[in-house]
């Protein structure tokens, strides 16, 4: 693990000092080595599957898919953001890349900590440069806005998560996760507080987000660069669920007061969410609430507890990652050319960009499920884990699944048929950067179709 903890510090430094005609290049370059070398971590060769690097940091099956999925985007959003920064100072180049660099390695350590003090304290420090990347580098005057939003979502639902590890620890006298895993019969005969309860789940739910605590998420997708919204579609939200995974299995029995609530909010967003979707206007926000709807499944199929929801929870986390950051690259390549992200605006692209038509196409199929993508498995797994705790959910999954459909083929439709407007006559055409960006989004999903159990964690 150290072997991909180390260079990833290193490329702080590399952004500052390297030459500026080489800078890009090497980054990705870099950034892509260390990618492929995260790759190793699929291999689990201990009983248990934890292979630990020192007494706070180990990975296991269920943070491996997700530090790889890290590794992988970086390069990714380096490619993305060329554009982007082409008209910016030397020095802010180097500053935004240093700020990516050093939001990986804090995501990386987050997900191989294995004390839960250790967890929170880089949980929380991801916020720093995520709320940076959002409002320095943001492309609309509301960034600012959408910033203090995501900072005080995320802040105000993470002191009940403190004092619940604080009172952990001192019941326990350590915060170990392992530990914790392995004591877990004995653990589950004490029932938990039902505050206790909420306040350990709560940051975590804010996080993914559940339906009601979710208004961040739409403010901060849409203000942020493509970078930003890279990262948070694809591994900031997997935090949350990644949080939810370690600590449910300490809190059983839980509280049916609380449990049931929550999965009637869940399941309720879902609905919801889609429908918002049918009639967004704006482009990124749409891709965001769909997040929402998502996340959503994956909420549920979490506090069911059981082998099978785990891993459907697990396998759409990592599938809806890759998903809904090639839908960002694509509407960036978008907002790149047209300069708005309006819908009604923007018609007719398939005219004048047919290649990338046929992006949006394959991604909008991965994006709701269709057969034999991996998002597919992730979905269906979770649908039957809900259907066997209740029989009744199939309908509101059953619609769900719908409605994702319907609005898929809606952002298709909207962006690519039709009339294309006279004033978008001269666009510059694609280029291979945005191609191998969207191609290296597939491509693991694609792959992952062969090998669903490289991402299923340790439940099956």
């Amino acid at each position: 693990m150290l072997k991909i903890v180390i260079p990833t510090a290193l490329l702080m430094p590399s952004a500052l000092l390297l030459n500026h005609s080489i800078l890009f290049p090497t980054m990705v370059g870099y950034s892509m080595l260390l990618s492929l070398l995260s790759l190793t971590l699929f291999n689990h060769p201990l009983i248990l599957k934890i292979s630990n690097a020192t007494t706070y940091f180990s990975t296991d099956a269920t943070s491996s898919p997700l530090i790889v999925l890290s590794c992988w985007l970086l390069p990714l959003m380096i490619l993305a953001s060329q554009n982007h920064l082409k008209t910016e100072p030397l020095n802010r180049k180097r500053s935004f890349l240093m700020t990516i660099s050093a939001l990986q390695l804090t995501l990386i350590l987050t997900f191989t900590a294995s004390n839960f003090i250790l967890f929170y304290i880089l949980f929380e420090t991801t916020l720093i440069p995520t709320l940076i990347i959002i409002t320095r580098w943001g492309n609309q005057a509301e960034r600012l806005n959408a910033g203090l939003y995501f900072l005080f979502y995320t802040l105000t639902s993470s002191l009940p998560l403190l004092i619940a590890m604080l009172y952990l620890n001192n019941k326990y006298a350590h915060t170990s996760m392992e530990l914790f895993f392995l004591n877990q019969p004995e653990l589950a005969s004490t029932s938990p507080n039902p505050m206790f309860w909420l306040a350990s789940l709560l940051a975590f739910m804010v996080k993914l987000p559940l339906y009601g605590l979710h208004l961040w998420l739409p403010k901060a997708h849409v203000e942020a660069p493509i970078a930003g919204s890279m990262v948070l579609a694809a591994i900031l939200l997997k935090l949350g669920g990644y949080g939810l995974i370690r600590i449910l299995p300490m809190l059983n029995p839980h509280p049916s007061t609380l449990m049931f609530p929550i999965m009637v909010l869940a399941l309720w967003g879902i609905l919801m969410t889609s429908s918002i979707c049918l009639r967004q206007t704006d482009l990124k926000a749409l891709i965001a609430y769909s997040s929402v709807s998502h996340m959503g499944l994956v909420i549920t199929a979490m506090m069911l507890q059981t082998p099978w929801g785990l891993t459907g929870a697990m396998t759409l986390m990592i599938a809806h990652g890759l998903s809904s950051s090639a839908l960002f690259t694509l509407a960036n390549t978008n907002y790149e050319r047209t300069h708005t992200r309006t819908l009604l605006l923007v018609r007719g692209l398939q005219l004048a960009l047919p290649l990338m038509s046929t992006w949006w196409l394959l991604i909008n199929l991965t994006n709701m499920a269709m057969p034999p993508t991996i998002n597919l498995v992730g979905e269906l797994t979770i649908i039957t884990a809900l259907f066997n705790w209740s029989y009744p959910t199939i309908i509101i999954t059953g619609t769900g699944t719908l409605m994702t459909a319907i609005y898929s083929l809606y952002m298709f439709l909207m962006t690519q048929r039709g009339i294309i407007s006279t004033q978008f006559r001269l666009f510059s055409p694609t280029h291979t950067r945005e191609h191998l960006i969207l191609t290296l989004h597939l491509l693991p999903m694609l792959l992952l179709i062969f090998k669903p159990t490289l991402i299923s964690g340790l439940f099956t």
